[in-house]
């Protein structure tokens, strides 16, 4: 039978065009699933799952009807527990597809989001060279209401100079992150979720374990001043970049904060920038 179905897609150009586009889909919902959970805990929990698999085949190819019946009350088990244990991977992707865009941003205006890049670049800079703790998150498309709500309003234009007083450790809205939401300079000493990565190194703090802890339930930018080495890192998606140098971090930046289509415009407009006073000479 499964013969004779193949057979006659095989006879059949349209049938060979559309078994084609459907392997071509699967494949490639598989794809984005493996980017989407790289380097979370849900890449333990799926080799953990793929090794419960191979084991549950094993015993049933070798007749063992005991594991064999425990292995399938596991299973039974697993499909109530996995949207909870899954339940950030899924959030994520839910809201992924909704937006259509992986990389799309809350900043409206691009004009706005060069000013804001480079803002943010000069307080990073700064903080880094004086070795001063920081956490600066960027809200873009998933709300962090409940997190922005956790800190002092503050809803100021964003400024270096402003961000740099923010983080001094005298500043009594120095504990914490800041939120840039909408644009604005939302809010400071906010609250925010630690991320609970069995694979994340020791020697980082509660600085980075929060910044990874907010790319995890939400599509937000986070970076991270370290106050004992005074590196630079970015965390998205639940994942961390450590130890960037000015000219890598602005290209994260402009990555995840400009849109694709307007891109190439904001590198023309900063080169254009960057030449002005040579002419002006």
């Amino acid at each position: 039978m499964e013969l004779g179905v193949l057979s006659e897609i095989f006879t059949d150009p349209v049938k060979v065009i559309l078994a084609l586009v459907d392997i071509l889909i699967v494949a490639y919902l598989f794809y984005r699933i493996l980017l989407l959970i790289r380097g979370t805990r849900a890449e333990q929990l799926l080799r953990g799952l793929l090794l419960l698999l191979g084991f549950s085949v094993a015993s049933r190819y070798l007749h063992l009807e005991i594991v064999q019946w425990l292995a399938d009350k596991l299973w039974t088990m697993l499909f109530i527990a996995l949207p909870v244990v899954f339940q950030p991977e899924l959030r994520r992707a839910l809201e992924q597809l909704g937006r259509g865009s992986f990389f799309s941003s809350s900043l409206a205006r691009w004009t706005d989001t060069e000013v804001i890049i480079h803002e943010i670049l000069d307080a990073v800079n700064t903080l880094a060279r004086t070795r001063t703790g920081a956490l600066i998150i960027i809200e873009r498309e998933t709300g962090i209401r409940d997190y922005v709500d956790s800190g002092v309003p503050v809803d100021g234009v964003v400024n270096s100079q402003l961000l740099v007083n923010i983080f001094t450790p005298l500043s009594p809205l120095h504990d914490g992150a800041v939120i840039i939401s909408d644009g604005r300079l939302a809010r400071a000493a906010c609250f925010l979720p630690l991320t609970d990565n069995p694979n994340l190194s020791k020697e980082l703090g509660t600085r980075h374990r929060a910044g990874l802890g907010i790319t995890e339930v939400s599509d937000a930018l986070a970076l991270i001043v370290s106050e004992e080495t005074g590196w630079i890192s970015v965390a998205r998606e639940g994942r961390l970049s450590r130890n960037l140098d000015e000219q890598r971090l602005q290209e994260i930046l402009e990555t995840e904060l400009v849109k694709k289509d307007r891109r190439e415009a904001f590198k023309v407009l900063r080169w254009a920038n960057e030449r002005e006073p040579k002419e002006h000479d």
